[in-house]
Order: structure tokens, then C-alpha cells, then sequence
């Protein structure tokens, strides 16, 4: 019994620090009120156990964590604040939002920018980083480990308006609405699939879409946001699919294919400082 137990609170702890990172510390917390809960029955047990873990996660996620990881070199991005925003509230609420101070700088100028350009418009993160260790995985990311990295979402708009649809993507978090190669151009995820790499477009496979007839991909500010991000010296590379770069007539150096060996690139943009 003590032995099932325990393999159930480690299962436990590495699913939510995989996730969060710092959820197993917080879990293990939670574990020391179990003396006091015990006189409960066991549908009771859990009600609290699970109440006092999600308290004690949001306190520390929003004010200890960001605290400590700007000790550590990085910080939170913006969670509801000005024209840089999160595509979802579970990037911020799973941890995935931290970088290195200078590119949260960075992207809330170039966000002032493209405000400046085109009013209303403001810029959708997707995942970041975690707050603390270099070379802690950001699963499923490659690369998404020391601070540097974060994803922004593609603009789209209103077919039958013309409107911009700010901070929405044809998928709940981003990922997986593909803006697919058309009829002529370098169809790199055909490629990558004949040699062999299955991950590379599995998120359109598993994650839902909410696809409306009337959304479609903005090209004209999704160039103009690359462009932007190009021009800091601080951007050293933009991963986007070869389709696209073509497409939209990227023809700065910074603009690379990322591989085979990664997923698509036509659902978001990376860049690295």
C-alpha cells in the first residue's frame, strides 16, 4: 500500500514538473498537511488536498516564482498588460512565459510598433521559457531552455470584414493551424514526412482546430512583424517555414529553415536573441 503510494506521488511530481517546472516543489509542499486532513473521508481528502495545492501553485506562480527567476536572469512577460499578450492564460499559468529581460524589452517595443503601424494591433506570445536552469527542457520544444527563445502567433483577419482578429489562432493555443504550402511552392512538410520525420506536423494531427471559414492568415502584417523583429540587433534568428519565407518575401539572412528534425513553422514564429 505505502509502496503504491508512493509511486503515485512521483508519477505525480514529474508529470507537473515536466509541465511547470516548479509544480513538483509545490506539490511535495502539500504533502506536508496530510497529518492535518487525515480525520477526513477520502473524497474529502482529495477536495482539499487539491485545493490547498492549486492555492499554494497560484501564490507562488504569481508572486514568489517571478521574484526568484529574476535572480535567475529572466522574467515574466506581460500576463494582461499594453499590446503584448499571451495567445492563452495556461502559458502564464504553466510557467512558459519567462526570458531573459532584454527581449521582454524588445517585444514590447516592436509591440508599440506594430500598434504605431496598424492601430489596435498588438503582438501574441506562445511559449517561452521556464524560470529557472539553463538546459531544463520546454517540452515538446528543441530548444526553448535558457531564456532566449519564445514563439509569437501568426495575424489573421476577417474575411467578410477585413478586421484584424488580434490574440486569436486557428488553434486553441496556437500550435497546429498550419498555413499550408500552396500549389508552387517548396512544400517542405511533404519532404520532411518522405524522409522519415513523423513529429514534424503530429500537432496538426492532435491538437484541435476552430478553424472559421472567414479566418484567414494575415500576410501583411505577419511580414511587417518578421520585418520588425529582423531589424533588432539582438534577433539572431527567425525560424519560419521555407513556404512562408518565400511567400511573404523575407530575404533577410536572420529568416532560416529550422529542419527536419523539429515540427513546422507555419503555425508560428520562433526567435532567439
Amino acid at each position: 500500500m505505502m509502496a503504491l503510494k508512493l509511486i503515485k506521488i512521483i508519477f505525480f511530481f514529474l508529470i507537473i514538473t515536466v509541465i511547470t517546472q516548479v509544480g513538483g516543489i509545490i506539490y511535495f509542499c502539500t504533502l506536508f498537511f496530510d497529518s492535518s486532513i487525515k480525520k477526513y473521508s477520502a473524497g474529502k481528502r482529495i477536495f482539499y488536498k487539491t485545493g490547498i495545492f492549486l492555492s499554494l501553485y497560484l501564490v507562488a506562480t504569481f508572486t514568489i516564482i517571478p521574484i526568484l527567476a529574476e535572480k535567475n536572469g529572466r522574467v515574466p512577460l506581460p500576463v494582461n498588460f499594453g499590446n503584448l499578450k499571451p495567445l492563452t492564460i495556461w502559458t502564464c499559468l504553466l510557467n512558459r512565459h519567462y526570458v531573459k529581460p532584454e527581449l521582454k524589452i524588445l517585444l514590447e517595443e516592436v509591440s508599440e510598433s506594430m500598434n504605431g503601424q496598424y492601430p489596435g494591433t498588438g503582438i501574441s506570445y506562445l511559449d517561452a521559457n521556464f524560470p529557472f536552469f539553463n538546459g531544463f527542457p520546454l517540452l515538446p520544444h528543441l530548444s526553448h531552455e535558457d531564456g532566449k527563445k519564445l514563439d509569437l502567433a501568426f495575424y489573421y483577419y476577417d474575411d467578410e470584414t477585413g478586421k484584424g482578429l488580434d490574440y486569436k489562432a486557428p488553434s486553441p493555443i496556437g500550435y497546429g493551424g498550419f498555413e499550408g504550402p500552396k500549389k508552387g511552392e517548396q512544400n517542405m512538410p511533404e519532404i520532411c514526412q518522405r524522409k522519415g520525420f513523423w513529429q514534424y506536423g503530429i500537432l496538426g494531427e492532435i491538437i484541435p482546430n476552430w478553424v472559421f471559414s472567414s479566418m484567414k492568415f494575415d500576410e501583411k502584417r505577419t511580414k511587417k512583424l518578421i520585418i520588425e523583429l529582423s531589424r533588432r540587433k539582438e534577433i539572431k534568428k527567425i525560424f519560419i517555414e521555407p513556404h512562408l519565407r518565400t511567400r511573404l518575401g523575407l530575404n533577410t539572412g536572420k529568416v532560416r529553415f529550422h529542419g527536419c528534425h523539429a515540427v513546422r513553422h507555419d503555425d508560428h514564429i520562433h526567435i532567439e536573441i
